[in-house]
Protein backbone atom coordinates (compact mmCIF):
# COMPACT_ATOMS: atom_id res chain seq x y z
CA UNK A 1 0.00 0.00 0.00
CA UNK A 2 1.69 3.17 -1.14
CA UNK A 3 1.75 6.14 1.67
CA UNK A 4 1.80 9.83 0.39
CA UNK A 5 3.43 12.52 1.97
CA UNK A 6 0.70 14.24 3.47
CA UNK A 7 -0.65 10.66 4.68
CA UNK A 8 2.73 10.32 6.27
CA UNK A 9 3.20 13.83 7.77
CA UNK A 10 -0.05 13.44 9.69
CA UNK A 11 0.70 10.17 10.94
CA UNK A 12 3.87 12.00 12.54
CA UNK A 13 1.37 14.26 14.18
CA UNK A 14 -0.66 12.59 15.55
CA UNK A 15 2.30 10.87 17.33
CA UNK A 16 4.18 13.95 18.25
CA UNK A 17 1.05 15.02 19.94
CA UNK A 18 0.47 11.99 21.18
CA UNK A 19 3.61 12.02 23.08
CA UNK A 20 2.87 15.36 24.49
CA UNK A 21 -1.00 14.65 25.83
CA UNK A 22 -0.24 14.58 29.28
CA UNK A 23 -3.64 13.02 30.07
CA UNK A 24 -3.00 10.15 27.34
CA UNK A 25 0.62 9.48 29.16
CA UNK A 26 -1.15 10.08 32.34
CA UNK A 27 -3.62 6.90 31.12
CA UNK A 28 -0.82 4.51 30.50
CA UNK A 29 1.15 5.45 33.86
CA UNK A 30 -1.89 4.82 35.75
CA UNK A 31 -3.02 1.59 33.96
CA UNK A 32 0.82 -0.08 34.75
CA UNK A 33 0.34 1.15 38.12
CA UNK A 34 -2.59 -0.56 38.82
CA UNK A 35 -1.76 -3.70 37.20
CA UNK A 36 1.60 -4.04 38.73
CA UNK A 37 0.16 -3.11 42.37
CA UNK A 38 -3.16 -4.70 42.17
CA UNK A 39 -1.93 -6.90 45.07
CA UNK A 40 -1.75 -3.82 47.33
CA UNK A 41 -4.46 -1.21 45.93
CA UNK A 42 -7.61 -0.92 47.24
CA UNK A 43 -11.09 -0.77 45.34
CA UNK A 44 -10.39 3.07 46.09
CA UNK A 45 -6.36 2.73 44.36
CA UNK A 46 -5.23 3.24 47.24
CA UNK A 47 -2.60 1.33 49.75
CA UNK A 48 -2.67 2.57 52.65
CA UNK A 49 -5.99 3.38 54.67
CA UNK A 50 -6.95 6.53 55.32
CA UNK A 51 -8.82 8.55 58.15
CA UNK A 52 -10.45 10.97 55.73
CA UNK A 53 -10.32 9.53 52.21
CA UNK A 54 -8.15 11.77 50.10
CA UNK A 55 -9.66 13.62 46.52
CA UNK A 56 -6.73 12.08 44.66
CA UNK A 57 -5.83 8.39 45.14
CA UNK A 58 -1.96 7.04 45.75
CA UNK A 59 -2.24 4.99 42.16
CA UNK A 60 -3.00 9.07 40.36
CA UNK A 61 -0.06 10.17 42.49
CA UNK A 62 2.27 7.96 41.39
CA UNK A 63 1.18 7.69 38.12
CA UNK A 64 0.88 11.76 38.05
CA UNK A 65 5.10 11.45 39.34
CA UNK A 66 6.37 9.02 37.05
CA UNK A 67 4.55 10.87 33.55
CA UNK A 68 6.09 14.10 34.86
CA UNK A 69 9.45 12.66 34.57
CA UNK A 70 9.23 10.67 31.59
CA UNK A 71 8.05 13.83 29.81
CA UNK A 72 10.53 15.75 31.17
CA UNK A 73 8.94 18.13 33.35
CA UNK A 74 11.91 19.00 36.05
CA UNK A 75 9.53 21.57 37.55
CA UNK A 76 7.52 20.84 39.90
CA UNK A 77 5.52 24.27 39.86
CA UNK A 78 5.60 24.52 36.23
CA UNK A 79 3.88 20.48 36.05
CA UNK A 80 0.75 21.79 38.56
CA UNK A 81 0.43 25.40 37.06
CA UNK A 82 -0.23 23.30 33.69
CA UNK A 83 -2.82 20.86 34.92
CA UNK A 84 -4.46 23.56 36.55
CA UNK A 85 -4.45 25.90 33.12
CA UNK A 86 -4.88 23.42 30.44
CA UNK A 87 -6.26 20.22 32.39
CA UNK A 88 -9.07 20.98 34.77
CA UNK A 89 -11.17 18.89 33.15
CA UNK A 90 -9.58 15.76 33.13
CA UNK A 91 -7.76 16.04 36.83
CA UNK A 92 -11.12 17.86 38.47
CA UNK A 93 -9.41 16.87 41.81
CA UNK A 94 -6.41 17.82 42.00
CA UNK A 95 -4.87 18.18 45.44
CA UNK A 96 -2.07 20.93 46.81
CA UNK A 97 1.11 20.67 45.76
CA UNK A 98 2.75 20.54 48.88
CA UNK A 99 0.22 17.60 49.60
CA UNK A 100 1.35 15.90 46.23
CA UNK A 101 4.89 15.95 47.36
CA UNK A 102 4.51 14.43 50.60
CA UNK A 103 2.47 12.23 49.64
CA UNK A 104 4.82 11.40 46.57
CA UNK A 105 8.02 10.77 48.86
CA UNK A 106 6.18 8.29 51.06
CA UNK A 107 4.68 5.92 48.05
CA UNK A 108 8.48 5.61 46.55
CA UNK A 109 8.21 2.37 47.91
CA UNK A 110 5.36 1.31 46.72
CA UNK A 111 6.83 2.62 43.09
CA UNK A 112 10.14 0.68 43.80
CA UNK A 113 8.31 -2.44 43.99
CA UNK A 114 6.51 -1.76 41.12
CA UNK A 115 9.81 -0.55 39.23
CA UNK A 116 10.99 -3.96 40.16
CA UNK A 117 8.08 -6.22 39.07
CA UNK A 118 8.26 -4.78 35.86
CA UNK A 119 12.24 -5.16 35.53
CA UNK A 120 11.52 -8.41 36.62
CA UNK A 121 9.40 -9.75 34.04
CA UNK A 122 11.72 -8.15 31.86
CA UNK A 123 15.38 -9.46 33.29
CA UNK A 124 13.64 -13.02 33.34
CA UNK A 125 16.91 -15.62 32.49
CA UNK A 126 19.35 -13.28 32.34
CA UNK A 127 23.16 -14.07 33.92
CA UNK A 128 25.10 -11.07 33.32
CA UNK A 129 24.92 -7.48 34.78
CA UNK A 130 26.64 -4.37 34.24
CA UNK A 131 27.30 -2.09 37.48
CA UNK A 132 28.46 1.18 37.08
CA UNK A 133 28.05 4.96 39.04
CA UNK A 134 27.87 8.19 37.78
CA UNK A 135 27.84 11.51 39.99
CA UNK A 136 24.78 13.67 40.98
CA UNK A 137 25.54 17.13 42.07
CA UNK A 138 23.79 19.32 44.09
CA UNK A 139 25.63 22.54 43.39
CA UNK A 140 28.71 23.80 41.69
CA UNK A 141 31.97 23.72 43.38
CA UNK A 142 32.32 27.31 44.28
CA UNK A 143 29.01 26.75 46.32
CA UNK A 144 29.83 23.87 48.18
CA UNK A 145 30.85 25.45 51.25
CA UNK A 146 28.04 27.92 52.06
CA UNK A 147 24.89 25.32 50.41
CA UNK A 148 22.47 24.14 53.04
CA UNK A 149 21.19 21.33 50.39
CA UNK A 150 20.19 17.83 51.70
CA UNK A 151 22.35 18.50 54.75
CA UNK A 152 19.55 17.92 57.36
CA UNK A 153 21.24 14.88 58.51
CA UNK A 154 25.04 14.54 58.75
CA UNK A 155 24.82 10.75 57.73
CA UNK A 156 23.24 11.47 54.06
CA UNK A 157 25.07 14.78 53.80
CA UNK A 158 26.39 15.40 50.24
CA UNK A 159 30.15 15.71 50.18
CA UNK A 160 33.49 16.33 47.24
CA UNK A 161 34.31 13.28 45.38
CA UNK A 162 35.91 13.28 41.79
CA UNK A 163 34.56 12.05 38.46
CA UNK A 164 37.14 10.12 36.18
CA UNK A 165 34.94 10.28 33.68
CA UNK A 166 34.93 14.47 33.54
CA UNK A 167 37.74 14.41 35.15
CA UNK A 168 36.79 16.94 37.99
CA UNK A 169 35.84 17.16 41.26
CA UNK A 170 31.78 17.77 42.28
CA UNK A 171 29.62 18.19 44.83
CA UNK A 172 26.83 16.14 45.97
CA UNK A 173 26.24 12.83 45.37
CA UNK A 174 26.83 9.18 43.48
CA UNK A 175 23.93 6.97 42.29
CA UNK A 176 24.89 3.22 41.97
CA UNK A 177 23.04 1.30 39.57
CA UNK A 178 23.25 -2.54 38.43
CA UNK A 179 21.72 -3.06 35.15
CA UNK A 180 21.13 -5.93 32.59
CA UNK A 181 23.08 -6.17 29.58
CA UNK A 182 19.83 -5.11 27.79
CA UNK A 183 19.82 -2.06 30.02
CA UNK A 184 16.90 -2.57 32.85
CA UNK A 185 17.35 -1.63 36.07
CA UNK A 186 18.11 -4.44 38.97
CA UNK A 187 19.30 -2.66 41.71
CA UNK A 188 20.02 0.72 42.47
CA UNK A 189 21.75 2.88 45.83
CA UNK A 190 22.51 6.63 46.50
CA UNK A 191 26.02 7.57 48.36
CA UNK A 192 28.10 10.41 49.01
CA UNK A 193 30.25 11.31 46.59
CA UNK A 194 33.27 10.26 48.36
CA UNK A 195 32.19 6.80 48.76
CA UNK A 196 34.56 4.33 46.68
CA UNK A 197 32.65 2.22 43.67
CA UNK A 198 33.90 -1.23 45.66
CA UNK A 199 31.61 0.30 48.59
CA UNK A 200 29.01 -0.49 46.39
CA UNK A 201 29.56 -4.32 46.24
CA UNK A 202 28.74 -4.84 49.87
CA UNK A 203 25.40 -4.01 48.77
CA UNK A 204 25.14 -5.87 45.79
CA UNK A 205 25.84 -8.80 48.40
CA UNK A 206 22.83 -8.50 49.37
CA UNK A 207 20.33 -7.50 45.95
CA UNK A 208 19.33 -10.57 45.15
CA UNK A 209 22.24 -11.49 42.39
CA UNK A 210 24.06 -15.12 42.69
CA UNK A 211 25.10 -17.37 40.44
CA UNK A 212 25.55 -14.50 37.54
CA UNK A 213 28.44 -13.05 35.87
CA UNK A 214 29.05 -9.08 36.67
CA UNK A 215 31.06 -6.79 34.67
CA UNK A 216 32.72 -3.44 35.85
CA UNK A 217 35.07 -1.28 35.50
CA UNK A 218 38.53 -0.71 37.24
CA UNK A 219 36.86 1.21 39.75
CA UNK A 220 36.05 -2.08 41.02
CA UNK A 221 39.05 -3.92 41.41
CA UNK A 222 38.96 -5.38 44.22
CA UNK A 223 40.25 -9.23 45.16
CA UNK A 224 38.72 -9.25 48.61
CA UNK A 225 35.24 -7.95 47.32
CA UNK A 226 35.77 -10.41 44.17
CA UNK A 227 36.34 -13.53 45.98
CA UNK A 228 34.02 -12.52 48.46
CA UNK A 229 31.31 -12.47 46.01
CA UNK A 230 32.10 -15.56 44.54
CA UNK A 231 32.23 -17.38 47.45
CA UNK A 232 28.84 -15.96 49.35
CA UNK A 233 26.73 -15.53 45.85
CA UNK A 234 28.42 -16.90 43.00
CA UNK A 235 28.74 -13.71 41.15
CA UNK A 236 31.67 -13.63 39.04
CA UNK A 237 33.09 -10.16 38.89
CA UNK A 238 34.95 -9.08 35.47
CA UNK A 239 36.98 -6.13 35.41
CA UNK A 240 39.61 -4.74 32.77
CA UNK A 241 42.68 -5.08 34.45
CA UNK A 242 45.06 -2.57 35.42
CA UNK A 243 48.65 -2.70 32.61
CA UNK A 244 51.07 -3.10 36.14
CA UNK A 245 48.87 -5.54 37.29
CA UNK A 246 50.61 -9.06 37.96
CA UNK A 247 49.32 -11.09 35.27
CA UNK A 248 47.70 -8.85 33.02
CA UNK A 249 45.16 -10.30 30.56
CA UNK A 250 43.07 -7.93 28.10
CA UNK A 251 39.72 -7.27 28.79
CA UNK A 252 37.08 -9.54 26.63
CA UNK A 253 36.00 -7.38 23.77
CA UNK A 254 32.71 -8.85 24.37
CA UNK A 255 32.87 -7.50 28.14
CA UNK A 256 33.77 -4.21 26.87
CA UNK A 257 30.65 -4.01 23.98
CA UNK A 258 28.31 -4.97 26.66
CA UNK A 259 29.29 -2.40 28.97
CA UNK A 260 28.41 0.43 26.68
CA UNK A 261 24.81 -0.48 27.31
CA UNK A 262 25.26 0.84 30.83
CA UNK A 263 26.96 4.27 29.96
CA UNK A 264 24.33 4.84 27.24
CA UNK A 265 21.86 4.41 29.82
CA UNK A 266 23.41 7.03 31.95
CA UNK A 267 23.19 9.38 29.25
CA UNK A 268 19.40 8.54 28.67
CA UNK A 269 18.78 9.74 32.09
CA UNK A 270 21.23 13.17 31.96
CA UNK A 271 19.44 13.78 28.68
CA UNK A 272 15.44 12.75 29.17
CA UNK A 273 15.58 12.24 32.66
CA UNK A 274 17.79 15.31 33.65
CA UNK A 275 19.29 13.60 36.45
CA UNK A 276 21.79 16.15 37.34
CA UNK A 277 19.06 19.20 37.23
CA UNK A 278 18.29 19.27 40.91
CA UNK A 279 15.92 21.77 42.64
CA UNK A 280 15.68 19.40 45.83
CA UNK A 281 16.46 20.71 49.25
CA UNK A 282 16.23 17.42 50.89
CA UNK A 283 17.75 14.19 50.58
CA UNK A 284 14.80 12.42 50.85
CA UNK A 285 13.22 14.67 48.48
CA UNK A 286 16.64 13.89 46.07
CA UNK A 287 16.35 10.23 46.61
CA UNK A 288 12.35 10.19 45.32
CA UNK A 289 12.57 12.24 42.80
CA UNK A 290 15.65 9.81 41.58
CA UNK A 291 13.62 6.74 41.94
CA UNK A 292 10.97 7.99 40.35
CA UNK A 293 13.34 8.71 37.54
CA UNK A 294 14.75 5.10 37.02
CA UNK A 295 10.72 3.50 37.52
CA UNK A 296 9.87 6.02 34.31
CA UNK A 297 12.20 4.27 32.68
CA UNK A 298 11.71 0.96 33.38
CA UNK A 299 8.11 1.80 32.48
CA UNK A 300 8.75 3.26 29.54
CA UNK A 301 11.34 0.24 28.45
CA UNK A 302 8.08 -2.23 29.24
CA UNK A 303 6.09 -0.13 27.04
CA UNK A 304 8.47 -0.31 24.41
CA UNK A 305 8.78 -3.99 24.94
CA UNK A 306 4.74 -4.49 24.35
CA UNK A 307 4.38 -2.17 21.45
CA UNK A 308 7.06 -4.23 19.64
CA UNK A 309 9.51 -1.25 19.62
CA UNK A 310 13.13 -1.65 20.47
CA UNK A 311 13.36 -1.77 24.00
CA UNK A 312 15.93 1.45 25.06
CA UNK A 313 14.29 3.95 22.93
CA UNK A 314 12.60 5.64 25.51
CA UNK A 315 11.45 8.83 23.82
CA UNK A 316 9.74 6.71 21.35
CA UNK A 317 7.68 5.00 24.21
CA UNK A 318 5.09 7.75 24.70
CA UNK A 319 4.47 7.85 20.83
CA UNK A 320 1.76 4.69 20.48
Amino acid sequence: MHITDNQYLEAITIKLSRMHDLKANFDKFLRLTSESLKDVLNADGNVRSYRHMPKMPDSHVMALSLCMEAMGIDSENLFWSKLRSDYSGSFPRLIHLTRFNARRKGLACFTHRMAAHLSGLMSEGEDVFLVDSMPVPVCRNSRAGRSKVCREHHRTAPDKGYSAVNRQYFFGYKLHLVTTVRGVMHSMDITPASVHDVRFLDDVRHSGLNNCTLLADKGYISSECRTDLFTTQGIRLETPMRSNQQGFRRYPMVFARCRKRIETLFSQLCDQMLMKRNYAKSFSGLASRTLYKLAAVTCLQWLNLSSGRPLNHIKHALAA
